[in-house]
């Protein structure tokens, strides 16, 4: 047994952190990928599809009263605020009530929300129910990454981290093939299609409630609330289906800790533990955030506004386009992401933010002397977006694993928020303004602003990213509740 008696009320002693993290990958790590990971498709479908049909939606006969700027300027702003808002609300609600309750929670807002976007009739219910899609999609944010870096392996646990946040491409990929049929006016009217595309964004999210059911609560959060038997049982259970599946005993686990349980932790210690103990990781953290933010949330929110406005490329035809950027920005997780484990955090960060950020200088550049068309752009915003979506993965794989436990899922919360407040709501109303102009300078200095937050960020990541390749979170950021604490 690895849970020993209570020395004194609400302490106890236990191996289950070491335990979890000396599992070899199995078929009960791919359930918990699976079941929590394919959310993010959700998202990518979401945010790629609002941008595809932003054209269509503004055109006569889409039966909505809303123009193009409106869908990629209000519209996309208040998703991010949604977003931003639901962070805080279920991240606090996670931390407290645990990551099982709210990932189910959390997953049904966004299924009734997107299902009433789906039948909009006029340009506010559109904005209401954007705004509640959002609020849906932030919580997840919260819950899902600080139940996956508990439940997966130290060994594991950045590439997992990382090519999940980067699952979002497939989404992207998908609602931009999408996007092609259902704006097709040949197959469906044109007040019909772009429901369609809401409406598939529901049947999926069933399909993972369905799958979701299954992920079980993090026995890391039941240990320090006071539910270590339920934990014990969980684990005991997991060891062995794995020596089975395996066909061999398991190693022993080398580490126990003893903790302090507690029922929650309030503002208070939340923010003094990041501004005060953790400082220059809340440094780091922002940094990593606003960078991404802004150059994804901005940017991409308005690429099919680039292609029509510049290069006068069909409505019905950008998802094409997004399509083959979408392909980049999930083979740069997919291809990259192994390396976080291996090459290290810090080099992988800092490289993969300032890699993009000179990138995108270059195209930007290119795009001034007008050298690029419609087709080349493209190709220069894949490469760009090769390194920018394994970065950006980092911010939510940073976050998460260097707060203690405690406050973990309050911290991908807040830092979400603030950065996508920053990058996220401000960037979609400047950049709207910017593209739709019709001036090569404008969409230039768009470019140039995302470029200049990612190398910033790049060079924070060099010099204060944590060096967490391989290390349990207990050992990256002590818990609070472990007993020595000077936090407990």
């Amino acid at each position: 047994m690895s849970v020993t008696a209570p020395k004194s009320p609400g302490v106890i002693t236990t191996a289950v952190p070491a335990r979890l993290d000396r599992l070899p990958w199995s078929r009960w790590h791919w359930t918990i990928v699976i079941g929590l990971g394919t959310v993010w498709i959700l998202d990518g479908l979401e945010v790629t599809v609002v941008g595809n049909i932003a054209g269509r939606l503004s055109e006569e006969g889409s039966g909505l009263p809303i123009t193009s700027a409106q869908v990629t300027g209000i519209a996309a702003a208040l998703y991010v605020a949604g977003a931003c808002a639901g962070a805080l609300f279920f991240g606090h609600m996670t931390d407290r009530f645990g990551r099982k309750k709210l990932f189910m929670v959390t997953l049904a807002v966004y299924l009734v929300a997107t299902a009433l976007t789906a039948v909009s009739f006029s340009s506010w219910w559109f904005f209401v129910f954007r705004f509640l899609t959002g609020f849906g999609i932030g919580g997840e944010y919260a819950a899902i990454n600080s139940a996956i870096d508990e439940l997966i392996p130290s060994k594991y646990r950045g590439r997992v981290d990382i090519v999940i946040n980067g699952s979002f491409w497939l989404g992207a990929i998908g609602g931009s093939l999408l996007s092609i049929v259902a704006l097709n006016t040949d197959l469906f009217p044109a007040n019909v299609g772009w429901r369609l595309t809401f409406a598939l964004g529901v049947v999926l999210g069933l399909v993972i409630l369905l799958v979701r059911r299954n992920v079980p609560e993090s026995p890391r959060w039941l240990l320090i609330h006071g539910r270590e038997q339920e934990a014990e049982r969980l684990v005991a259970e997991v060891e062995e289906q794995v020596a089975e599946e395996k066909g061999r005993p398991l190693p022993s686990a080398d580490r126990e800790m003893t903790i302090h349980q507690r029922g929650g932790v309030g503002f208070g210690l939340i923010a003094r533990t990041v501004f005060s103990r953790y400082r220059r990781r809340a440094v780091l953290g922002f940094s990593l955030f606003i960078g991404q933010a802004f150059l994804y949330n901005a940017i991409t929110f308005g690429f099919g506004a680039i292609l029509t406005t510049f290069y006068d490329v069909p409505t019905s035809d950008t998802g094409y386009y997004f399509a083959f950027i979408a392909a980049g920005n999930f083979l740069g997780p997919l291809l990259l992401g192994k390396l976080f484990d291996t090459v290290g955090r810090r080099i992988m960060i800092s490289g993969t933010y300032l890699l993009s950020g000179l990138l995108l200088f270059g195209t930007a550049w290119l795009f001034d002397r007008g050298s690029l068309d419609e087709v080349t752009l493209t190709v220069c915003w894949c490469v760009v977006l090769f390194f920018a979506s394994a970065g950006a993965s980092s911010a939510y794989l940073t976050v998460s694993e260097v707060f203690p436990m405690e406050t973990r899922a309050m911290a991908i919360a807040f830092f979400y928020a603030i950065g996508t407040a920053a990058g996220g709501i401000s960037g979609p109303l400047i950049f709207a303004e910017l593209t739709k102009s019709g001036v090569v300078s404008d969409t230039v200095l768009a470019f140039q602003i995302g470029a200049g937050l990612m190398c910033a960020a790049g060079l924070v990541a060099a010099l204060l990213a944590v060096r967490a390749e391989r290390r349990s979170l207990e050992d990256i950021a002590e818990p609070l509740s472990a007993r020595g604490s000077d936090e407990t």
